[in-house]
Parts: C-alpha cells; sequence; structure tokens
C-alpha cells in the first residue's frame, strides 16, 4: 500500500469513523501497545539482524488477537475483515501488509506454548495502576463455564493430547445443578472500585470453583457460597452455607445478604464476556489454547470496562 493510499484512507476513518464512535481504538489510546513489544519477541529465537526473513511485527499481531475476540471472528474471518474494515486498519496502526490466518494461528499457538500471555497478563495490569486505577477496597471472585467441542465418539477413542481429532481433547465434564457441562473454567477476581479483571486461571470444568484461590494477603475478597471452607489468603468474606438439619441463624443471613450486594457484580464481566463478545465456547482443543483466549477475552472486557469508567466520569 502506497504512502498516498495510507494517508487517504486515515484521512477517511477520521472525517467519518471518528465521529461516529469507535470504542476500541478509543480506549486504545490509553494502552502503552510498546510495553508489549520486548515480551512477545521473546517467542522468537530468529532475528533478522542474524539472517532470514524478519518477523511479522508482534504488536501487529497481538491486535489481531484481540480484534477476534471483539468481534467473535475466527482467523480466516479476521484477515478478510481488516482488508475490508476501515476501524480495524486503522486500530492496527494502518499496516502496509496483513499477515495471512495461519500466520495469526502461530502467533497464538506460540503464546500458548511460552507462557507468555501471563507476562502480558501482568503488563496490562501494571498498566491499570499507572492509570490509577489500583485495587483499594475489595476483590470479587467467581467462576464461570467455557464451553467446549465434546464430540460424538465412543469412549474407546483416544481424547489425549496424541488423539488425531479436532474435537477436544482436554475439557472435562461436570454437573451442576443437574445439567452437564463439558469444557472448562474461567477463574477470574475482581476489584469493587472500578468492575476491572486482576487475575485469572483456566481450569477444567471439573475443578471445583473453591480449589482456585486468587486471593492476595490484605485483600478482602467476597465469594459465594460454593467457597465455604477453601483456603483464602486474604481476609475471607465467603457467604455462609447451612448444612442438612443444621439451617444458618439470622446473624450469618444478614451477613449473606451484606456479601451478596458487594459480589453481585461479579457476574458482569461474564456477561459482557459471554454475550458481547460471544467467547464463552472455544473451538481450540487443549487447555493451553484455552487459557490464551481466556486471556484476550479478559484483557478485551478490561479495555470495554475502561471505556465505561471514562463515560461515567
Amino acid at each position: 500500500m502506497t504512502t498516498f493510499q495510507s494517508f487517504g484512507l486515515n484521512q477517511a476513518y477520521l472525517s467519518r469513523c471518528s465521529k461516529i464512535g469507535d470504542r476500541l481504538s478509543e480506549v486504545g489510546k490509553r494502552i502503552d501497545w510498546s510495553a508489549f513489544r520486548p515480551i512477545l519477541e521473546t517467542m522468537y529465537s530468529n532475528q533478522s539482524s542474524k539472517g532470514g526473513h524478519p518477523n511479522v511485527d508482534v504488536i501487529l499481531m497481538f491486535k489481531i488477537q484481540l480484534l477476534e475476540v471483539w468481534y467473535n471472528l475466527s482467523d480466516i474471518a479476521v484477515e478478510r475483515e481488516i482488508y475490508d474494515r476501515l476501524s480495524f486498519w486503522h486500530f492496527l496502526g494502518c499496516p502496509d501488509s496483513i499477515p495471512d490466518n495461519s500466520t495469526i494461528w502461530l502467533f497464538r499457538e506460540r503464546m500458548s506454548k511460552t507462557g507468555v500471555d501471563k507476562l502480558v497478563w501482568a503488563e496490562f495490569q501494571r498498566q491499570l495502576d499507572l492509570n490509577n486505577l489500583k485495587i483499594e477496597k475489595g476483590m470479587i471472585q467467581d467462576a464461570t463455564f467455557i464451553y467446549a467441542d465434546q464430540g460424538h465418539c465412543t469412549k474407546d477413542t483416544p481424547r489425549g493430547k496424541e488423539a488425531k481429532t479436532r474435537r477436544d481433547k482436554d475439557g472435562k465434564i461436570m454437573s451442576k445443578n443437574g445439567k452437564a457441562h463439558y469444557g472448562y473454567k474461567l477463574h477470574t477476581i475482581m476489584d469493587t472500585d472500578y468492575d476491572l479483571i486482576r487475575r485469572i486461571e483456566t481450569t477444567t470444568a471439573n475443578v471445583h470453583d473453591s480449589q482456585v484461590d486468587l486471593s492476595e494477603e490484605g485483600e478482602v475478597v467476597y465469594r459465594d457460597r460454593g467457597y465455604q471452607g477453601a483456603k483464602c489468603k486474604g481476609y475471607n468474606a465467603t457467604m455462609k452455607r447451612g448444612a442438612r438439619g443444621h439451617p444458618i441463624g439470622i446473624r450469618d443471613k444478614l451477613r449473606n445478604l451484606r456479601i451478596s450486594k458487594k459480589r453481585s457484580k461479579g457476574e458482569r464481566p461474564y456477561a459482557v464476556i459471554k454475550t458481547i463478545f460471544h467467547a464463552g465456547r472455544v473451538k481450540v482443543t487443549t487447555i493451553e489454547r484455552v487459557r490464551v483466549k481466556n486471556m484476550f477475552a479478559a484483557f478485551c472486557y478490561n479495555i470495554y470496562q475502561m471505556k465505561t469508567i471514562e463515560l461515567r466520569g
């Protein structure tokens, strides 16, 4: 793409799209994308200075992954949409060339194998703190199911890492309220100040919520009855649950009511992730890949929430 063409497209975006509103690009201005570059570049051992074809810009690749989650697109679809949609092209920094869908997939695969997604998340949290969005009051921990394709094969058909199949390999079945759920769980802990997700963990669906503690010392952590009896590194504000023949007393009921009011907004991240981003179901086949998908979903939610905070003033 020539410089003249890039200039013309950029002017078209500024004259039309920017006036209508582009939530992703608007909030993206508050993020220091360059800070992710040294983290993402650690995935590559080949450097252009040593010879060979230079790698595709890692920030461009990272932003493409966000577009996939934000607009619920596949690798093939996002490649096509970048060429077709002016707002996508502008968000990516007006690149001269676009990577193909196999390169997009390979970038995400590198993240899942190297664990770089955890470092990216830590850097994002550092930037939230720098934007005066620090944790002050308390935290809300919860979990939600992330569904996967169980397939229709028999029990004797291999499902492990070596299985040659496109169906999910690592997901597990969990029964809750008489209904079976197959896939994974996204465990999150969010702050009560700004409703931002602060820490995440991905497990298979059969891991009970209480087995994951995302709290840290000194934090007040609000949790539902499912976490009763579970360890908590912070101050444990878990709702009480009665046993058969031993119902909870009035004091515990009032305490539960106070905690319930605090933790009720803990469902909002899942509502955004599942109803707006449609990220409640994954088509990838291993828990490592699901972990990366969940990180991008949580990343997008926080971007979405940052704009909400901005609108609130």
